[in-house]
């Protein structure tokens, strides 16, 4: 009877220590299992070009196009524009630009009577500006290819010479940025220049409307 019980106890000990073997094998071999990867996909990173454009808040450049100066006909204009950035959505401008006045229907059909000496008809401005980026957006030409662009209004004052006298006048109009690369943009305006004239005998309020395409550069 005692052999029978001593037997017993022999073999649930040894069911024990087997049973605890078991566990500790396992516990180490989900501790080994832990520290290793689970996915290793070996994947290599790929570079990407940002646009610096997020850091260059200057824009410097010139246009040209025709201006309608009212009563004395189209005309090539010329200048320089250039902006200060100070939000993604506002930028301050300054603009200068150049033009030459044709003749009135008056001296055209007269013949002989001139309004205005060739130096008087020389006609240049100068304003300063604030616009907003009013659809701020993507061009996209073909299907892998797209550019930062941006329709924007704008309106300022200024002063106009003309016919050897300065006339305060306001500007406003829209346009419409590309940018090409992150440096450099590519633009078409609109704009009306508008100030008060004399010039033909009665004062009245002109509308000299300006229609230009440019470039500038970004620094």
């Amino acid at each position: 009877m005692e052999n029978w019980l001593h037997g017993i106890f022999l073999k649930r000990l040894g069911s024990a220590l087997l049973a605890c073997l078991t566990l500790g094998s396992a516990a180490t071999f989900a501790v080994d299992d832990q520290d290793a990867p689970i996915i290793d996909p070996g994947i290599s990173r790929r570079a990407i070009k940002t646009p610096h454009i997020d850091s260059a808040d200057f824009e410097l450049g010139v246009f040209a196009g025709v201006l309608s100066i009212e009563d004395f006909g189209s005309s090539p204009v010329y200048g320089l524009r250039g902006a200060y950035h100070i939000t993604e959505d506002f930028f301050a401008e300054g603009a200068y630009g150049r033009s030459d006045a044709d003749t009135t229907s008056y001296e055209t059909l007269s013949g002989a009577a001139r309004v205005l000496t060739d130096d008087e008809r020389q006609y240049s401005y100068y304003n300063i500006s604030l616009g907003y980026n009013l659809l701020p957006g993507e061009a996209f030409i073909g299907s892998k290819h797209a550019f930062n662009s941006a329709l924007y209004v704008i309106a300022g004052v200024g002063s106009t010479e003309f016919a050897n006298d300065s006339r305060f006048t306001l500007n406003f109009g829209t346009g419409y940025r590309f940018l090409a690369t992150d440096w450099l943009a590519l633009h078409v305006d609109v704009r009306d220049h508008v100030f008060t004239s004399d010039l033909l005998g009665t004062d009245k309020t002109t509308h000299n409307l300006e229609f230009t395409g440019g470039m500038t550069v970004f620094f």
